[in-house]
């Protein structure tokens, strides 16, 4: 794997890690909230190395720079966009992860013509009225304060999961959510809770898999069954006994189900 940094507008910094082929299937992994692409660690060793994963932590997130503002889903869409532009991809796969799944969902949405395929894990269609997200933001986001209390973080983190994984690669995911100062927490959550673009859905053309934990306690099975009715060209998987982040509980399972989605969707514009 490949760790660089990548300037894109107004000197925003990204942070990312790239896996595989340099002139493989271009695919961008974005992660969820407070996560970082470090999120991404197991998934992208079990990865075929026919596909380019860039994995990105999104502004404010892990070690990338935290602007002042610009933490609604459109703000992270764009940087996407630039993203590409920077590293001269055209076209790519996007893998969207919880709040990821919004920015992806938002970039197909704004830039139809940069997308080849789609894959929503732990995924929303919006988090606007949210009840789980409500409760987060009473409980111990709109007055959190620095430093972030790390017994928050590792009971939000530990509550995505249904079954163990690694203690070291918690451990890291634990750490890289307590690099965000509370601002960004707040920020974040704020922008997610006050967007829905859920019925512009229905515009997105692209193949795209969806990938969900039934044990998954933000987002339940109601959500997954509208996304694929929304998105026409839509197929799910679902995972019996997984939670918030199949990537992380099933990482090999996961990888498979994406290189024979990429292998498909390639092969099908070829």
């Amino acid at each position: 794997m490949r760790a660089f940094r990548v300037t894109i507008e107004d000197g925003l910094e990204l942070d990312c890690v790239e896996h595989g082929d340099p002139h493989g299937t271009p695919m961008v992994l974005l992660h969820g909230y407070s996560d970082s692409r470090r999120s991404f660690e197991p998934l992208l060793a079990r990865l075929p190395m026919s596909i380019r994963a860039i994995a990105v932590s999104q502004r404010g997130h892990g070690d990338s720079a935290r602007p002042a503002s610009g933490y609604r889903i459109g703000n992270f869409a764009a940087d996407l966009a630039a993203l590409l532009d920077r590293l001269d991809i055209p076209r790519a796969i996007v893998l969207g992860h919880s709040m990821g799944s919004l920015v992806a969902e938002r970039f197909a949405l704004d830039h139809p013509d940069r997308l080849t395929g789609l894959i929503l894990v732990g995924a929303f269609r919006t988090l606007k009225g949210s009840a789980a997200l409500a409760e987060l933001w009473r409980e111990a986001i709109a007055d959190c304060a620095d430093p972030v209390d790390p017994g928050f973080v590792r009971a939000f983190q530990e509550s995505t999961l249904a079954t163990p994984v690694p203690p070291s690669f918690l451990e890291a995911v634990i750490a890289e959510s307590l690099k965000l100062p509370a601002r960004v927490w707040r920020d974040a959550a704020r922008g997610m809770m006050e967007e829905d673009f859920s019925a512009e859905l229905r515009r997105i053309a692209v193949p795209t898999l969806i990938i969900w934990g039934d044990q998954d306690g933000f987002s339940d099975r109601h959500e997954q069954v509208a996304l694929e009715v929304s998105i026409r060209a839509a197929r799910s998987v679902i995972l019996a006994g997984i939670g918030h982040a199949p990537h992380w509980e099933l990482p090999e399972r996961v990888a498979a189900e994406i290189a024979g989605f990429v292998a498909a969707t390639t092969g099908a514009m070829a």
